[in-house]
């Protein structure tokens, strides 16, 4: 989809050259070979693929090419059951912006509401701006939902009601796999933000196209945004690290609780063995081989085996709940 944008209208479907006329910001969603050569055309400028938006080297990120600035960044798009990341391209040139994606982003949404309710004219440094405001607004709500789940998590990693254990497996692997997508989230965001702090201090080195002092004033403030929800993934990545090492730490004592249990059942196995063994030998000279009450005798001889262990292990703690 080829998106025209212009202030105090809506977005308008490109299909030929005059349609992009006096836009300022134009938007490639998912673009055809044909839009993309239609984007060529009307810009003058060379379009990136995905191959090379999804290239990870800064110099392939971030540089210049004739009167174009060109950025790119991996950004991160969070779903209700799950995320993933796309790469975004931004083609800044004199009086126009182009941008490049192959998802759906809501930040893209809102600065396009914004800019249809905007009457003054907008200038392409300005839809810049606006959109890495809005990107940063989108990714900080993803970090505070994710600190909210993250001490959920917690929670119910140290509830004060121990869990019975025929379900404390069963939890603990789920919540090894909720520990495990948050710190993947975590470090897809960071990558994001990395990204979008490289594009910040790119374009308020770049002398190819100046920005007002309103606009550097805005960008320096998405500058400082971007630090500190730097600092917070930190935070974010430390404290997913604790309730990893939280989890794996009861799963060890889940498993010492089974090793406890292997070792009791074999304990208790032993003796009555040893006793059923001695009196089932085959040697004529046994003391108690005629005796009246042998039989019974060993019974309770291996019975005794079984129940006094147990009662040890009991007043133990071994046999558990």
């Amino acid at each position: 989809m080829f998106l025209a944008h212009r202030p105090g209208a809506p977005a308008r479907t490109v299909t030929t050259a005059e349609d992009a006329a006096g836009a300022a910001w134009l938007d490639l969603l998912n673009p055809t070979e044909e839009e993309e050569a239609l984007a060529a055309e009307v810009t003058g400028l060379r379009v990136p693929t995905r191959a090379q938006l999804d290239e990870i080297e800064s110099s392939s990120r971030l540089f210049t090419e004739g009167n174009g600035v060109y950025l790119s960044t991996p950004l991160v798009r969070k779903t209700p059951d799950d995320f993933f990341v796309s790469p975004v391209g931004f083609v800044l040139m004199p009086g126009r912006l182009l941008t490049i994606r192959y998802t759906g982003f809501s930040a893209f949404d809102v600065v396009a509401r914004a800019v249809a309710g905007e009457a003054t004219p907008l200038v392409s440094n300005e839809a810049g701006i606006m959109l890495l405001e809005a990107i940063v607004d989108r990714l900080a709500d993803i970090l505070e939902h994710l600190g909210q789940a993250l001490d959920g998590m917690s929670k119910d990693v140290f509830q004060s009601e121990e869990p019975s254990q025929a379900q404390a497996g069963a939890l603990l692997r789920n919540m090894l796999r909720r520990v495990g997508r948050s710190g993947d989230l975590s470090s897809s965001v960071r990558d994001s933000l990395l990204g979008l702090e490289r594009i910040s201090i790119f374009l308020g080195e770049n002398k190819r196209h100046d920005l007002s002092e309103h606009l550097q004033a805005r960008l320096a403030t998405v500058g400082r945004d971007i630090r500190s929800l730097n600092d917070f993934v930190s935070q974010t990545a430390n404290k997913v690290q604790f309730l990893l090492d939280a989890t794996l730490g009861f799963i060890s004592i889940e498993q010492n609780n089974g090793m406890k249990i292997l070792t009791v059942v074999s304990f208790i196995g032993v003796a009555p063995t040893l006793v059923a063994g001695i009196y089932g030998m085959n040697f004529h000279d046994i003391p108690e081989l005629n005796w009246k009450y042998g039989y019974w005798y060993s019974l309770a001889l291996m019975a005794a085996t079984v129940v006094l262990p147990l009662i040890w292990f009991w007043r133990r703690g071994w046999l558990g709940k």
